[in-house]
C-alpha cells in the first residue's frame, strides 16, 4: 500500500525555519556564547520594526530554505516570500527581545501538555480564576492590528510584560502564525487561534503539579544570570 504524507504548507515551512534558527541561537546564548550573544543584541534592535529597516539583520536571517520547495509542495509566491520573510524576521526580533538576560530559554516548543501560545503566555500573567481587563485588551489589540507593523508593535508591548513575568513563548509557532495572519482571511484564523489559546490555559501548579514543571525548556539549558553582556 502507498502511503500519501500531506505536502508541507507555506506555513509549516515558515514555522520550521524559525525553530531551526531559534534551536542554535537560544542554546549558544544561554551558554553565554560571544556569537550568539551579540546575535540576540542586534536581533533585538529590530523588534517592533519592519524587516526593511535594517538591512544589518539579513545576514541573521537566512530565508535562503524558503525558496527550496519541498516534495509536493508549490513553490511560494513572491507575495507568499514576503510575507514568510516578515513572519521570521517579526518573531524572530520579538523573541530576541523577550530572551535578554533571562537564565532559561524563552522560546519553547507548544505541546498538548504545556501550551506555549500567545493566548496562553497572556493568560499566565492573570492570577489564577481571575481576568485581567488591561491584559486581555492587549490580546484583543494584537488581534485586530491593522497592518504587520502595528500588529508587531503591540505584540512587541505584549513580550516585555512576558520578560517580565518570565513566562515563555513558542515562537516557532508564532512565525507561522505572522505568515497567516498576513494573507487574506488569515488574521480571522489566527484571532480563533489565540482565543482558543487563551481559554485553554490552566494552572499546572495550583492543581498540584510541580511549579517549577512550568520552567522547563525544550534544551534543558540553562546560564548563569550574569547580564552584563547584555548591556549593548
Amino acid at each position: 500500500m502507498t502511503t500519501v504524507t500531506a505536502a508541507t504548507t507555506p506555513r509549516e515551512q515558515v514555522a520550521r525555519l524559525a525553530a531551526q534558527h531559534l534551536a542554535p541561537l537560544q542554546r549558544g546564548y544561554l551558554a553565554d556564547q560571544s556569537r550568539e550573544v551579540a546575535a540576540l543584541a542586534r536581533l533585538r534592535r529590530g523588534a517592533g520594526r519592519e524587516a526593511g529597516q535594517l538591512p544589518d539583520l539579513w545576514s541573521l536571517i537566512d530565508t535562503g530554505p524558503l525558496h527550496v520547495t519541498p516534495d509536493g509542495a508549490r513553490p511560494l509566491s513572491e507575495n507568499d516570500l514576503v510575507r514568510a520573510e516578515d513572519a521570521l524576521h517579526v518573531a524572530l526580533t520579538l523573541w530576541a527581545l523577550h530572551q535578554q538576560s533571562r537564565p532559561t530559554g524563552m522560546h519553547q516548543t507548544d505541546r498538548r501538555d504545556e501550551r506555549r501560545g500567545l493566548g496562553t503566555a497572556v493568560r499566565r500573567m492573570m492570577r489564577p480564576g481571575e481576568i485581567d481587563e488591561p491584559l486581555r485588551k492587549r490580546l484583543v489589540r494584537a488581534g485586530t492590528a491593522p497592518d504587520l507593523a502595528s500588529l508587531a508593535q503591540r505584540l512587541r508591548d505584549i513580550v516585555v510584560l512576558l520578560r517580565r513575568e518570565d513566562i515563555p513563548l513558542d515562537y516557532a509557532l508564532l512565525a507561522g502564525q505572522l505568515y497567516t495572519w498576513q494573507r487574506p482571511g488569515g488574521a480571522d484564523t489566527v484571532r480563533r487561534e489565540w482565543g482558543r489559546s487563551f481559554h485553554a490555559w490552566h494552572d499546572k501548579s495550583a492543581a498540584g503539579q510541580p511549579a517549577d514543571d512550568l520552567a522547563s525548556t525544550g534544551d534543558e539549558t540553562t546560564r548563569n544570570t550574569n547580564t552584563d553582556k547584555d548591556a549593548s
